[in-house]
């Protein structure tokens, strides 16, 4: 099952990635939608690393 599920999320990555290069040469109206979700959604997880970085490092220099 985990297995699947990883496939799952392997396939949406790479389907957005051919989106977005799709979509930076003129694609379809669909294809411009899709990649401006895999964009939105890569930012959202960029941010969510940022501050789980910054939440552990403020509680490491706590220890000190």
């Amino acid at each position: 099952m985990t297995v699947l599920v990883l496939s799952g999320i392997v396939v949406l990555a790479v389907g957005g990635c051919v989106c977005v290069v799709w979509a930076a040469r003129g694609g379809p109206r669909w294809v411009r939608a899709a990649a401006a979700t895999t964009l939105a959604a890569g930012e959202l997880v960029r941010k969510a690393g940022r501050k789980d970085r910054s939440r552990s490092q403020s509680e490491n220099s706590g220890d000190e």
